[in-house]
């Protein structure tokens, strides 16, 4: 199978593989929560799901404060350049 026919067969089956992946975090934020890290650099290291909540949070401030950005900086009415 060529690189080629595995993206169109990954494409073909995108819903598949999204439920897999959904999982597949799922999994791991659950496997987060219920086996301690072992280590604990910072006190908040401890805590379960700690990672995962981090992320999360992390992406939602970074998609919040993009659209922030391009509408403040690059949002033009729909006809600017006619004026």
């Amino acid at each position: 199978m060529t690189i080629g026919g595995f993206l169109e067969t990954l494409v073909r089956n995108s819903r598949l593989l999204r439920r897999v992946m959904y999982g597949v975090l799922a999994l791991l934020v659950v496997l987060d929560v219920l086996i301690p890290t072992g280590y604990g650099r910072f006190p908040w290291d401890g805590i379960g799901g700690f990672g995962a909540l981090y992320g999360f949070g992390a992406c939602v401030l970074i998609i919040v404060v993009s659209k922030a950005l391009g509408y403040a900086l690059l949002y033009r009415r729909e006809n600017f350049y006619d004026d």
